[in-house]
């Protein structure tokens, strides 16, 4: 169809489907069309137009669907519009005709229905072309809704609203009309038709202005009607037309408005409020009904009315808009609260619990949506007057002393409703504002915290409950005022000890108060918690002694220790025998006691103690539930008889009702429900003598006569035993609804919704919204359902059988509403058992228990109410997985086929119907076709039923749940499912959304079965395909919110399977335009669609966004430029801005390159991050500055990112300088606020991160710009010293600690980095040519920023040494394992205090690595000398185990013992962390922990300590090679390896120390008997574990193996290519890593004893050649290659060169070994037939082996021959840089001592003889040549040196007259290549220089050969000419230079 470009439908293809199909054909070719005319050329739409009418025409008149009459509509319009538009007439005359005509039959309906649509999109569409017909149309229209059904009523009333839409103001005639009509379908009893009307009646408004003026009241009286038994949908439709409606009643649009009967244009506020007042308080009755209501003392309005007047107040207000409200807002705010306190609107606590609802919902949606942060801050101060104002008139009227005058207690009642409303409103305000509140608390006109506090007062306790709540929200909102807040409510509770308000409502303040820490990750102080653990047990001491306050002080104190639970383990520790106490004391000693105690008493005793009893055990259950690891088995022992009196007390409680009445009955409700509560929270084993007391009340309580008369709340107990999926059958208002808040109140029971002041206990809970605790009697069935759900498999199993029996038999008993109660109770009972039972995989157990569930299930699921059919049917799935039978669950499906085929009502259908689709839900699926095939069968039939929408809707759902249950035995069944899916979508009336929901839910499951099937090319599949996108579009186009949501998640799942036939540029504006959709269904189904496609076509999704909001304003004429964001909306940017740069680092590298960004920007049209870093900047900052706390640490943490990121950026226009440099005092600025004294400790903790940052990052190198941030780095380090007596007393402990060390982490990085480049500055220094004077100046003026920064540390150092030793003898005590907990001070730490230890290891454990660092650095520079210029005034630390200090019991520790114990800790905590398994993801602390090692290691004196411990030194090895083992990170391996290398060293220097201090002592004489010193001893064995050199071998064994494989002979086959290919990609770091290895080998013989080296040293040369035979395999050009080579010729020289080697203990075994070592570096020549060797590396080996072993090693044969050989033969290499390079090392061998240079002189003197006499005949062509050749002459010139004195002149003789024959004569010199022209040179160099030393030869030698004197002659004449040639041309030069020089000058001095 897309790809067919005709507009005309293609009839034959059309002809030859079959019927099911026609219809989708139809329907996909008027999509088609859709968008085809829109882009066609209007000459091709003419040219076509009359047959493509034709087409339309004849399907207008077939019969359509819904769905295809809409689009035939809208392209009949589409074409006439925009085509030729006269013909139009005729159609709508044709319309006219069809609708007027009486056909019957079942085709003529839905043809009269597309007529009637045409109708309305023909004058949509064209408008006052059509004016003429409209009066006539209308009219036919309205007359044919007098005997349309509800379809036909439906459709006219959307064609009628698309007809005054099109016509405008030409409409006016027919208002009237449409009006009375209207009217009569507002309260139609179709849903649908009640939407349609409310829709067209808002249309209607736009011209009609009667509607608004004279008629305000009459409509506004028909919305109060149509209210009444309406559904959401008819809810927000009617609420919008009435709120618009009242809108244009107080602002009309137009300004000559019809003047009302009262002659005003426009009604005031009042007017308007008293009307919506009137439906709230009368509904839509007339005023004789009302009054009559009044006079019986009934209230006649439902709560549909309320809610529904209740949504068009928010529409009202929203249309006015935020302005409007900013003005008027004090207005609207009384007029609110006279209806909040009105009498009839809180005749009982239910209706008062919804009226307040109501009215909070109404401020929450206006203030809350509508206003920015200002605003809401003036609606805050306003709400404030007006509690103050309530609360000055009730205490006004209670403290006149005359009896006229006092209040009634119906005004204080009244009062307490506005209070509630405005406290918790002002609660959500403060709660929103966040910290950018706090000018409110500060403004002394309004004193907010005052007024709220004065309520704590009110004589009602739900006014305390909420003020102390609004308390709360100011703690959570602002931290800060936690802490004073607390002191002044518990002052003011001690103060007023004595009145009953105080004591109540101070407590609940003080509890809510604390409660609010769960929120407030600052905390408060650790001493409030005994503060309030004393005050309540005062009040609970005190109960008894004034009974006037004793129900107050009793309820008071277990309010107090409930939440002083609350704050966690870390504080009720302390505290836990303090609290085991109080409850002992509560509850009797023993039952036999509790006997007793029933004897005597009267009802206030029983009340008291009840209330004490039930406190109790929330408080326990509260230690349940925050401190469940502090309930061991002994606490539980301990809780054990009070829990047994406990559960005794419920069985006397029926007693005690009877004899006290109703007196005590709510107390002996809230004390049930408190043992149920606990209980459910125990391990059943722990009340096992109880079960049968405990189950006997459950059973009495779900379904005893006492509770039946109370009608139930479905809501409150069965939606968490369904199923999340089956909940959608019950409707909207159960899924989340912008407006639950209030839709919520209509499924609550008669008893009421949740109020505060149902149980003030809940103020303890953790949430963030105002808890709504449900009454005390619907509370105590839920926690009774929930309770028999986990005690009942424990009870024994005939009582069990019993309980159900007895259930049945209730059940049948009753009739009516309390059979539907019991019913509802005892299935929630069950399912709560069975969803228990299910999660553990338990059983039900014996089977005579299945027969009465099943019927009680079986029972539910015909019951009328929706809801308790869902339980039932999830019930009864839970069933079948617990008892497992194959054979039962066969018997519950035939069970529910034969209760559908004898069903007659809706109800019993739908029920069974659920659950025959549900059933297999927890067992795996259904795995049997014939099941499958019978489902189908019964389920197509009963989605068809057309009569029964439920049943449609339940049978379709339960079709979706099979298809999702099949799995792969459904895809046989997915093409007629399909069809009939479609066929559905096609005829199903938009009356009816549900049936739409449940197609969605069934085409969405058929998708996901046939999953990736979908990509198919086949035919079959392309046309499933196409079904399914058909499908979507059909509900896309829908009218109801949910089934849109639906489609997109359709769609979503589509394109998770078949993403390219999916269109998106049709789908992402679509989903883009719905962000803003009213409904947050469809708003949620957006953004997880959106969220699923950017994880493929990210780009595309982010463009069609960018432009919708661009196109926003435009749209929607509004102003959507961001202003006045509010700072949680700012956050959010702030940390998408954190992403954006996170995302970019793994993307181009033109983001953080500024140059190459300018260069890519003039080419392409993208763009950069660094660009925009101005941008990044300001944003930071101004968040970083904001009021917000949040918004702050945002800002903070973003600067930092920006900082770390962009540091490194140079600015291309200023070379030399960073690009950050010009933002020095935006960071700055941003900065200086988080280190005011206010600043909250997170905020300054988090700018201490940034300080040390930007200093650190080198942006700035100026000391004076660094000074300014180091000022707020040393305000901070002052606080520090100071100590905890100056810390504010604000918040917890612990965050000073955070703070602190935040404060001395960022010290530490400052001076890491400072000592880093001082060193780098020192470095550059020392190499720098000084003489340049450009680099003088340069270096010195780095040094002032370098070393400037060292010296702004230093003056602070000795500070904080002391502090930084203090944080990490702290740490190091943290991390203690437990069982050494009782060495910690009881006192705390430096840092810390006892009471936060838990909550202080965190902060330690991010701060400690580069404190160690930078510890061990200021030890290094301080060399470990303690000094004595520390400060005397330090404060800090304190703490009596300080190191260096003196402590109270002895004298000053020596400096050596501070020294050690300072060593110890650093390396203890270093090992303690390297060993740690949990430091995988910290590789900085790693590096931080290895840097530390190797400063610490450079100094003499720890360095001697770890020589002198062996263990130590063997411990740490063991942590190295783990760290080796477990991290592939270069630098880490690098770092160990240095390690090594520095630890080995100082075992060497230990052993060199010893065996100096041993020959000094014992004298020379002595040296036989001298003891071994170094490892092995006298018998050369090293012990694994205990050996530092077996621990090093490992380490460098483990190296070496890692990454050359063919070492080890196990392995050696692993290469793959083996010892001839290339270097397996060894890394340079892998290179570096080899060579350090090596080095540390080298060195390990030398820390032996001689036999213990002995002992080693065949492995280490085994290492070592094993090394080089590899590398001699490698191209020499490999940087890495060279680094290896060397460092292995370094080791072999150290080596040869050992002590070791010449004692006389262990002489003749190392003579031996190196032999076999030479032997088989000799043996390295043959590397096999076509593998070529790096023979000088080889020969390099060999003469170091020459050079440095003794003779005794090289000149034994045979090696001494091979070694020769191999000379020789490389002095005839084709190779002539190997000849080179054997020339130049036997120069060294030459050169060597006597008794190795002579045999090589003697062997290889005459070959170099020959080859230097060969020069003559074949001169160097090439540079390499010409080297050998000058290599071989210095060999020569050196074997001269070597001769005896005697022999020189007859040597000097060969060699002389070889040097002349390499000069050329004239003629030659010119033609001689480069290389040839260099040897004449150096030839004649050499002669000049040798003549003179040897005159006597010289001479005599020219005189005998006139032919080397001619020779030598002309080649000095002609080099002296060449020497004055250039003398002259260089004169000229410099002559011609000084006279240009003003010009070049001129032209490159640019500056």
């Amino acid at each position: 169809m897309e790809r067919a470009h005709s507009l005309l439908l293609n009839e034959e293809a059309y002809s030859q489907l079959a019927e099911h199909q026609k219809a989708e054909f139809i329907f996909q070719w008027l999509n088609h069309l859709k968008k085809l005319l829109t882009a066609s050329d209007r000459a091709e739409i003419k040219q076509n137009q009359r047959r493509l009418a034709d087409q339309l025409t004849s399907v207008l008149i077939g019969s359509p669907g819904p769905p295809t009459r809409c689009l035939l509509a809208h392209c009949l319009a589409l074409l006439y519009r925009l085509g030729d538009p006269v013909p139009a007439s005729l159609l709508v005359e044709r319309c006219n005709d069809i609708i007027r005509s009486k056909d019957d039959s079942p085709s003529g309906l839905p043809t009269r229905l597309a007529a009637v649509a045409c109708l309305g999109a023909l004058f949509e569409q064209l408008g006052r072309m059509l004016v003429g017909l409209f009066k006539e149309t209308l009219t036919n229209l309205l007359k044919a809704m007098k005997n349309a059904e509800s379809q036909g009523r439906y459709e006219i009333m959307c064609s009628v609203e698309k007809m005054l839409q099109g016509l405008g103001v030409s409409a006016v005639p027919g208002h009237r009309d449409v009006y009375k009509a209207a009217r009569a379908c507002l309260t139609d009893r179709s849903m649908s038709v009640r939407c349609a009307a409310a829709k067209c009646l808002l249309e209607l408004q736009r011209e009609a202005s009667f509607l608004w003026s004279s008629e305000l009241e009459n409509v506004a009286t028909l919305c109060f009607r149509a209210f009444e038994g309406s559904n959401y949908n008819v809810r927000v439709s009617v609420a919008t037309l009435l709120g618009t409606l009242l809108a244009a009643a107080v602002e009309p649009r137009q300004p000559a408005a019809a003047p009302r009967a009262s002659g005003r244009g426009r009604s005031s506020l009042e007017e308007v409020m008293d009307l919506l007042s009137g439906g709230f308080l009368r509904g839509g009755a007339g005023f004789l009904r009302a009054s009559g209501d009044m006079l019986k003392g009934m209230s006649s309005v439902g709560k549909d009315v309320r809610i529904g007047v209740t949504q068009a107040c928010v529409v009202f207000v929203s249309s006015l808009g935020a302005s409007w409200l900013e003005v008027n807002f004090s207005s609207f705010l009384s007029l609110l609260m006279e209806l909040a306190s009105h009498s009839r609107a809180t005749q009982t606590p239910a209706d008062a619990v919804v009226t307040r609802r109501c009215v909070s919902f109404i401020l929450r949606s206006t203030l809350g949506s509508l206003l920015g942060e200002k605003a809401q801050t003036n609606a805050a101060k306003q709400l404030c007057v007006a509690v103050a104002m309530q609360k000055r008139a009730i205490d006004a009227a209670l403290t006149d002393g005359n009896m006229e005058t006092r209040v009634s207690s119906s005004d204080v009642s009244a009062s307490q409703h506005v209070l509630i409303c405005c406290l918790l409103e002002l609660g959500r305000l403060i709660q929103g504002l966040g910290s950018t509140a706090a000018p409110l608390l500060t403004d002394s006109s309004t004193a907010l915290l005052d007024t709220v506090i004065s309520v704590l007062l009110h004589p009602v306790a739900s006014a305390r409950l909420a003020a102390a709540w609004c308390l709360r929200c100011v703690a959570m909102a602002m931290p800060s005022q936690c802490s004073p807040l607390l002191d002044r409510c518990a002052e003011r509770l001690v103060a007023l000890k004595s009145s009953p308000e105080a004591v109540a409502g101070y407590g609940a303040a003080v509890a809510a108060l604390v409660a609010a820490v769960q929120h407030c990750p600052l905390g408060i102080p650790h001493t409030k918690g005994k503060v309030v653990l004393s005050l309540a047990e005062d009040l609970l001491r005190s109960a008894s002694q004034n009974s006037r306050i004793s129900l107050q002080r009793t309820q008071a104190g277990w309010l107090l220790v409930s939440s002083l639970i609350t704050l966690g383990p870390a504080v009720v520790e302390h505290h836990l025998s303090r609290l085991l106490l109080l409850w002992r004391c509560v509850f009797p000693a023993s039952l036999r006691e509790q006997e007793m105690e029933l004897r005597r008493g009267d009802y206030f005793t029983w009340q008291v103690t009840l209330e004490g009893r039930a406190g109790a055990l929330c408080a326990m259950k509260n230690l349940l539930l925050h401190c469940r690891e502090l309930v061991t088995d002994d606490v539980i022992s301990r809780l054990l008889t009070p829990l047994a009196c406990a559960v005794a007390l419920l069985t006397k409680l029926p007693a005690l009702v009877r004899s006290y009445s109703s007196s005590v009955r709510l107390w002996s409700v809230v004390y049930r429900l408190r043992v149920y509560e606990l209980l459910a929270q125990l391990p059943p084993q722990t009340y096992q003598e109880s079960f049968g007391l405990v189950m006997n009340q459950l059973v009495s309580d779900l379904s005893g006569q006492d509770n039946l008369n109370q009608a139930c709340s479905e809501l409150t107990l069965l939606p968490a035993f369904c199923h999340h999926d089956d909940l959608q059958l019950v409707g909207p208002a159960l899924h989340d609804t912008d407006q639950r808040y209030i839709e919520e109140q209509l499924h609550g029971s008669s008893v009421g919704g949740g109020s505060l002041d149902n149980d003030p206990f809940s103020l303890c809970e953790r949430t963030e919204e105002a808890p709504t605790p449900l009454p005390p009697p619907v509370a105590l069935t839920a926690a009774a359902v929930q309770l028999f759900g986990a005690l009942f498999p424990h009870i024994i199993s005939a009582q069990r059988v019993r309980i159900l029996e007895q259930f049945v038999e209730t059940v049948n008993q009753l009739k009516g509403q309390r059979q539907q109660t019991v019913q509802t109770h005892i299935c929630a009972a069950l399912c709560s058992l069975l969803k228990q039972q299910g999660s553990v995989r338990g059983s039900l157990g014996p089977d005579e228990m299945r027969p009465p569930v099943l019927s009680l299930l079986s029972g539910a699921l015909e019951s009328v109410s929706p809801l308790l059919r869902c339980l039932a049917a999830e019930g009864l799935a839970r069933l079948v997985q617990l008892v497992g039978d194959a054979g039962f669950t066969v018997s519950v499906s035939l069970l529910c086929f034969d209760r559908l085929k004898t069903a007659r009502d809706a109800a019993s259908r739908s029920g069974y119907t659920l659950a025959l689709g549900a059933l297999h839900r927890y067992t795996g699926g259904i795995s049997s076709p014939q099941h499958l095939s019978t489902c189908l069968g019964v389920l197509f039939t009963l989605s068809q039923d057309s009569t029964s929408p439920e049943v449609q809707t339940w049978a379709l759902h339960s079709l979706s749940l099979v298809v999702d249950l099949s799995g792969g035995l459904y895809r046989c069944h997915a093409e007629p499912s399909f069809t009939l899916v479609l066929r559905l979508l096609l005829c199903a009336s938009p009356t009816h959304p549900e049936v739409h929901h449940s197609l969605g839910r069934c085409l969405h499951a058929l998708i996901t079965c046939l999953g990736p099937d979908l990509q198919g090319d086949g035919a079959a599949l392309s046309a499933l395909r196409s079904s399914c996108l058909v499908g979507c579009e059909v509900m896309q186009d829908g009218p109801d919110c949910l089934v849109q949501a639906r489609a997109i998640s359709c769609l979503q799942q589509l394109h998770m399977f078949s993403p390219p036939h999916v269109n998106l540029a049709g789908l992402v504006p679509a989903l883009c335009a719905n962000l803003c959709s009213s409904y947050l269904c469809l708003r949620r189904a957006v953004v997880a669609c959106l969220r699923q496609l950017v994880q493929r076509e990210a780009l595309e999704v982010s463009e069609h966004a960018v432009t919708l909001v661009k196109e926003l304003p435009r749209r929607d004429n509004t102003q959507l430029a961001f202003t006045a964001l509010r700072w949680s909306t700012r956050r959010f940017a702030m940390e998408c801005v954190c992403r954006i740069i996170a995302q970019c680092e793994t993307a181009d590298p033109a983001h953080f390159d500024m140059v190459l960004a300018q260069e890519r920007r003039l080419h392409e049209s993208t763009d950069f991050l660094v660009l925009h870093l101005g941008e990044l900047v300001r944003m930071a900052f101004m968040a970083a500055t904001d009021h917000s706390e949040q918004l702050r640490l945002a800002g903070l943490q973003t600067l930092l990112l920006i900082i770390r990121r962009f540091s490194d950026i140079p600015e291309p226009e200023f070379p030399g300088h960073l690009i950050l440099e010009q933002y020095q005092a935006n960071v700055g600025a941003a900065l200086r606020p988080a280190f005011t004294a206010d600043a909250p400790p997170d905020v300054t903790a988090k700018a201490c991160q940034v300080c040390s940052a930007w200093i650190a990052s080198g942006v700035v190198s100026d000391l004076r710009d660094l000074r300014r941030v180091h000022q707020l780095l040393a305000s901070s380090l002052a606080k520090v010293q100071a100590g905890r007596e100056t810390s504010s007393h604000l918040y917890n402990e612990a965050t000073a600690t955070m703070e602190t060390l935040a404060v001395l982490k960022a010290w530490a990085e400052v001076y890491i980095v400072a000592v880093q480049r001082s060193r780098l500055t020192e470095s550059t220094d020392r190499t720098a040519d000084l003489s340049v004077s450009s680099l003088a100046n340069d270096s010195s003026g780095s040094e002032s920023g370098e070393a400037g920064l060292l010296k702004l540390v230093q003056s602070d150092l000795s500070t904080l040494s002391r502090l930084w030793l203090a944080a990490l003898q702290d740490y190091a005590l943290l991390t203690l394992p437990q069982e050494y907990a009782s060495q910690l001070p009881d006192t705390g730490g430096s840092f810390y205090t006892a009471e936060t230890v838990n909550q202080a290891r965190a902060h330690y454990s991010s701060s400690w690595a580069l404190i160690l660092h930078a510890t061990s650095l200021w030890l290094h520079s301080s060399g470990f000398v303690m000094s004595d210029d520390a400060p005397s005034n330090l404060s800090r630390p304190a703490t009596p185990t300080t190191m260096g200090h003196t402590g109270s019991g002895g004298g000053a520790k020596s400096p050596e013992d501070v020294n050690t114990d300072r060593l110890h800790l650093i390396l203890g905590i270093s090992v303690e962390f390297l060993c740690s398994p949990h430091s995988e993801d910290q590789m900085e602390n790693i590096t931080s922990c290895l840097r530390a090692l190797q400063v610490l290691l450079d100094v003499s004196w720890p360095r001697a300590k770890i020589g002198n411990d062996q263990a130590l030194s063997v411990e740490l090895l063991s942590v190295l090679h783990r760290l080796m083992v477990t991290r592939e990170s270069a630098s880490v391996q690098l770092a160990v390896l240095d390690l090594l290398r520095q630890i080995v060293s100082a075992a060497q220097e230990h052993v060199r120390e010893k065996r100096h201090s041993a020959e000094v002592d014992d004298g020379a004489a002595e040296k036989e008997t001298q003891p071994e010193f170094g490892e092995g001893r006298d018998t050369g064995g090293l012990i694994p574990g205990r050996s530092l050199v077996f621990g090093a071998l490992e380490l460098c064994l483990c190296v070496l193996v890692r990454k050359l494989p063919q070492l080890s002979p196990k392995l050696a086959g692993t290469s793959p290519t083996g010892p001839g290919g290339s270097v397996w990609t060894l890394t340079d770091s892998d290179c570096q890593l080899v060579a350090s290895a090596l080095c540390v080998l080298s060195e390990l013989p030398s820390v032996c004893s001689p036999e213990g080296s002995v002992s080693i040293l065949p492995t280490v040369l085994y290492l070592l050649l094993g090394v080089y035979r590899e590398m001699i395999h490698q191209p020499s050009t490999h940087t890495g290659v060279c680094v290896v080579v060397q460092a292995a010729l370094q080791a072999l020289k150290v080596l040869l060169t050992s002590p070791m080697s010449r004692q006389e203990k262990s002489c003749g075994a190392w003579t031996l070994l190196l032999r076999s070592a030479l032997n088989t570096l000799l043996g390295l020549w043959d590397a096999g037939p076509g593998a070529a060797v790096d023979q000088i590396s080889l020969l390099s080996a060999l003469t170091v082996f020459l050079l440095s072993a003794g003779s005794d090693v090289c000149t034994v044969e045979p090696l001494h021959a091979l070694s020769l050989q191999r000379f020789t033969a490389s002095m005839d290499a084709k190779d002539p840089l190997v000849v080179s390079r054997c020339f130049q090392l036997l120069t060294s061998v030459f050169q060597a001592q006597p008794a190795v240079a002579v045999p090589y002189i003697q062997a290889l003197g005459p070959p170099l003889v020959r080859f230097l006499q060969k020069v003559e005949r074949s001169r160097p062509q090439t540079e390499e040549e010409l080297q050998g050749v000058l290599e071989g002459v210095r060999a020569m010139e050196a074997l001269v040196q070597a001769a005896e004195e005697a022999q020189r002149p007859q040597l000097m003789s060969v060699m002389l007259p070889l040097l002349i024959s390499f000069l050329l004569d004239e003629n030659a010199l010119g033609s001689s290549p480069p290389a040839s022209r260099s040897l004449h040179e150096e030839a004649l160099k050499e002669l000049m220089r040798l003549g003179p030393q040897h005159s006597a030869v010289f001479r005599s030698l020219v005189s005998a050969s006139p032919q080397l004197k001619s020779r030598l002659e002309a080649a000095v004449k002609g080099n002296q000419e060449s020497l004055n040639a250039k003398a002259s041309s260089a004169n000229s030069a410099s002559r011609s230079g000084a006279k240009s020089s003003p010009s070049i000058t001129l032209k490159t001095n640019f500056l």
